[in-house]
C-alpha cells in the first residue's frame, strides 16, 4: 500500500491521528498547514514525513485547499486522515473531490483486512458503530480517542520539508472577533446543561431551559442538534469540532456520549449523565448517572429543586 497521509491543521489529534494512519501502512506522510511551530510539533508525534505549508498572519487555512488536494492525490494514497476541527474538515473535503474519493466522518478505528480498508464509524450521535469496507480511496475523518502525550514518539522527529504553496485561493483573514453569541456565557459558565438527540421536538426545549434556569446554568447541545437540526446556536454545541468547556458542574441530557462530544467536557469537575440506555457511553464519562426518560427525569429535578 502507498503511503498514508494525514491532514494537520492543529496540534492536538496528531498523535492519534497517525497512529490510526499506521494502521494501514508503513508509511505515513502528514501534509501541515499553520505556523513552523505546528509542524515541528507534528514531526515529534509520529508522522514518517511532515510537509509544511506556511499559511502566514493573515491567511486563513482554507485558503491551501488546492495545493493540499494536489500534494496528496499526487500520491494516490488509499487512505487519507483529517482531523475533526472545522480548518481540517475544509481540505479533507477538497482532497476528497480531486481524488474521487469516499468521504467518511465520525470514523473510531480503521485497519486493513487483504486489499480493503475497514473503518468502524459512530453514527446516530454514538448510539450505534458501523463497520464500513472500502476499497479506497477514503479520506476519514477521524473522531476517535485521542493518545495521551507520554505514548508519543519522542526524539529528533521527522524531518520537515517545506512547501511553497502554489494555486492558494485569494481568502484573506480581514479580522477575527467572536461569534454572535460566544459571550452567552457557555465556555465560561459554572454550570451548563446539554441536550442531547434524546429530546424529540425543539418545542421541549422549554424543559431544558427551565433545568438550567433552576441551577443557575448555560444551555448547550450536541452537535447533531446544532448542525442537523438547528434547535440550539450553532456556537453552543460542545465537542472536539465545538466549544470545549470545563464547568463546576455539567449535566448531559438525553446526549449518548459520542468521543466527539466527550472531548468538549475533558475539562468538566462533575458530570451528570441522563439517559434512557444503560450502555450509553456518557455513563462511562459521568460521575452520576441517572437511567431514565428524560421526560420523566428531569421534571422530577425541577420538583425537588424548586420546592
Amino acid at each position: 500500500m502507498s503511503r498514508t497521509w494525514i491532514i494537520v491543521t492543529e496540534e492536538k489529534p496528531v498523535a492519534a491521528l497517525a497512529a490510526a494512519a499506521r494502521a494501514l501502512g508503513k508509511t505515513v506522510a502528514a501534509v501541515v498547514v499553520g505556523p513552523r511551530a505546528l509542524a515541528d510539533a507534528a514531526a515529534l508525534a509520529g508522522p514518517d514525513e511532515v510537509t509544511w505549508i506556511d499559511a502566514g498572519q493573515d491567511r486563513g487555512v482554507e485558503a491551501f485547499a488546492a495545493p493540499v488536494a494536489g500534494l496528496i492525490a499526487g500520491d494516490a494514497p488509499k487512505a487519507v486522515l483529517a482531523g475533526a476541527s472545522p480548518e481540517s474538515r475544509v481540505l479533507a473535503g477538497r482532497v476528497a473531490a480531486t481524488m474521487s474519493a469516499s468521504l467518511v466522518p465520525g470514523v473510531l478505528s480503521l485497519s486493513m483486512a487483504e486489499d480493503r480498508i475497514v473503518m468502524d464509524r459512530s453514527g446516530l450521535d454514538g448510539r450505534v458503530i458501523e463497520t464500513l469496507e472500502a476499497a479506497g480511496p477514503v479520506v476519514a475523518i477521524y473522531a476517535g480517542d485521542d493518545i495521551p502525550a507520554a505514548t508519543e514518539r519522542s526524539g529528533a522527529g521527522a524531518a520537515v520539508t517545506p512547501l511553497v504553496a502554489e494555486g492558494v485561493a485569494d481568502i484573506v483573514i480581514e479580522k477575527t472577533e467572536p461569534a454572535a453569541g460566544a459571550d452567552a456565557g457557555i465556555t465560561k459558565a459554572q454550570v451548563v446543561v446539554s441536550v442531547g438527540r434524546g429530546l424529540r421536538k425543539k418545542e421541549d426545549l422549554s424543559i431544558i431551559r427551565d433545568l438550567a434556569s433552576a441551577v443557575g446554568g448555560e444551555i448547550g447541545c450536541s452537535m447533531p442538534v446544532a448542525d442537523d437540526l438547528g434547535w440550539v446556536e450553532k456556537d453552543r454545541y460542545v465537542g472536539r469540532s465545538g466549544q470545549h468547556i470545563a464547568p463546576r458542574l455539567y449535566i448531559a441530557v438525553g446526549i449518548q456520549g459520542a468521543p466527539q462530544h466527550l472531548e468538549g467536557i475533558r475539562g468538566a469537575r462533575i458530570v451528570v449523565g441522563i439517559n434512557n440506555d444503560p450502555e450509553a457511553p456518557i455513563f462511562k464519562a459521568s460521575d452520576y448517572g441517572i437511567v431514565g426518560d428524560l421526560y420523566e427525569v428531569v421534571p422530577a429535578l425541577l420538583t425537588a429543586l424548586c420546592n
